[in-house]
């Protein structure tokens, strides 16, 4: 399959706003509603624990199968990770919401899960862990993407993927400026808490 399409489907998989075709679906606009974002931590809050679980599974699957088209159509481990990358940009910047979509966590967890489960499960224990002890969502997304190609390089991965890692720590953090600029000003959404 030539490359400019593998990058296509790939992009066109991630772009999928899974969490507000649910919203919709339960008469909910979820870019209007809580933080506004479509991914699943915003489903969860405003849409409840079974539909934002749904959006989190899809999320993480359709970044997944775009990985396994870049690994089955491009063959080599540069063409993996340009699918796994471009479903992630098609996740946050959605032609079918004006390019705008969410953060690209989910997605990056089925790729991890797809490619590095073992390095998923660590990720997945400290998210878990920094939420538990911080009660931010946001602050524990941000830690773990930071820790990505720590994780990578230890666990003795080419050099192709500590750099995936790099630029993937680099889009999260970015795309959690919002949140950022509120850990700051204290005013960030607590997990468990009701959203004002």
């Amino acid at each position: 399959m030539n490359i400019v399409l593998v990058l296509a489907a790939a992009y066109l998989l991630g772009s999928i706003p899974f969490g507000y075709i649910i919203g919709k679906m339960k008469g909910i606009d979820i870019t209007r509603t809580g933080s506004g974002n479509i991914g699943a931590t915003n489903a969860f809050r405003v849409l409840g624990a079974g539909p934002g679980a749904l959006v989190l599974v899809l999320d993480g699957a359709k970044a997944a199968l775009a990985t396994y088209l870049g690994q089955r159509y491009g063959g080599t481990e540069l063409m993996t990770l340009l699918a796994a990358a471009t479903s992630v940009i098609g996740h946050s910047f959605s032609p079918f919401l004006n390019f705008r979509g969410g953060r690209g966590v989910a997605c990056a967890a089925g790729i991890l899960l797809y490619l590095m489960p073992v390095i998923m499960i660590t990720e997945l224990l400290i998210w878990i862990a920094i939420i538990a002890v911080t009660k931010y969502v946001s602050l524990a997304s941000i830690i773990i993407a930071v820790l990505l190609p720590i994780l990578i390089a230890v666990s003795g991965r080419s050099f192709i993927y500590v750099l995936f890692g790099v630029l993937l720590a680099i889009f999260v953090v970015y795309k959690h400026q919002p949140n950022i600029q509120r850990l700051r000003a204290g005013t960030e959404h607590r997990f468990g808490q009701p959203r004002p």
